[in-house]
C-alpha cells in the first residue's frame, strides 16, 4: 500500500479531526467571553468553521500548507534517518530492523499523522486560548480596535469591535461600552470597514 493511498482513505477523518479542533477553538475563545457560541451557530457553521478559521489570515494560511507539506514528507525523512538517535528519540521511534521498506513507510506514515495532529490541536487550542484571552483583556482595558460602522434598520451607524460572525450573528463591541452584543444579522443594514490593522 503506497503512503499517498493511506493519506486518501485518511482524508474523511482529518476532515472530521478539523471539525472538532474547530469546535474546540471556537468554544474556548468564546467561553473567556462569556458566550456559548455553539448555541449560536448553525451546523454549517460547524462544517466550515476550521476552514474558515485557516484561511482567514494568509500568515496562518501559509503555516499550514508548509506544516501539510513538511508532515507529507516526513515518512520518507524518517526512513532516511531512522538510525539518528536525535530523530529516534523526537519521534519515539522503535526498531524497524525487522520491517521491510513497505513495512517501514506504513509505520512512519502513521507517525507522521500522530505528529500532525498533535501539532494541530495544539495550534487550534493555543490559539483559541490566546484569542480570547487577549480579546477579553483588550475588551476590559478599552484598547480594542473600533475599525467598523455597524447600521442597523431605522438606526444611526455605531462605531464597533467586530469580534467575530458567522452565518446567523454579529458579534461585537461598541465604542465606549465593555460588553459584547451579539445581533441578527437580518437587523444590519450595512457594515463598513473604517480602517485595517494588523489585527485585522
Amino acid at each position: 500500500m503506497k503512503i499517498s493511498d493511506d493519506l486518501e482513505k485518511m482524508l474523511p477523518f482529518g476532515y472530521l479531526f478539523l471539525i472538532i479542533m474547530g469546535i474546540l477553538k471556537d468554544s474556548i475563545q468564546y467561553y473567556q467571553l462569556g458566550i456559548n457560541i455553539l448555541r449560536f451557530s448553525t451546523f454549517m457553521d460547524i462544517l466550515i468553521s476550521p476552514l474558515a478559521y485557516l484561511t482567514s489570515n494568509v500568515i496562518i494560511l501559509i503555516t499550514i500548507i508548509f506544516l501539510f507539506i513538511g508532515h507529507y514528507n516526513l515518512p520518507k525523512l524518517l526512513v532516511k534517518y531512522d538510525h539518528n538517535p536525535t530523530v529516534q528519540k523526537m519521534f519515539e521511534l522503535k526498531s524497524v530492523k525487522s520491517f521491510s521498506l513497505e513495512e517501514k513507510k506504513r509505520y512512519y506514515n502513521s507517525i507522521a499523522l500522530k505528529t500532525l495532529a498533535l501539532v494541530l490541536m495544539s495550534f487550534f487550542i493555543g490559539t483559541g486560548m490566546a484569542g480570547g484571552y487577549f480579546i477579553s483583556q483588550r475588551l476590559e482595558k478599552g484598547t480594542l480596535d473600533y475599525n467598523y460602522k455597524i447600521s442597523f434598520n431605522d438606526e444611526k451607524p455605531q462605531q464597533v469591535n467586530l469580534i467575530g460572525t458567522n452565518s446567523l450573528y454579529y458579534f461585537y463591541v461598541t465604542k465606549g461600552e465593555k460588553h459584547i452584543k451579539i445581533a441578527p444579522i437580518g437587523s444590519i443594514k450595512s457594515v463598513e470597514l473604517i480602517y485595517k490593522t494588523s489585527s485585522q
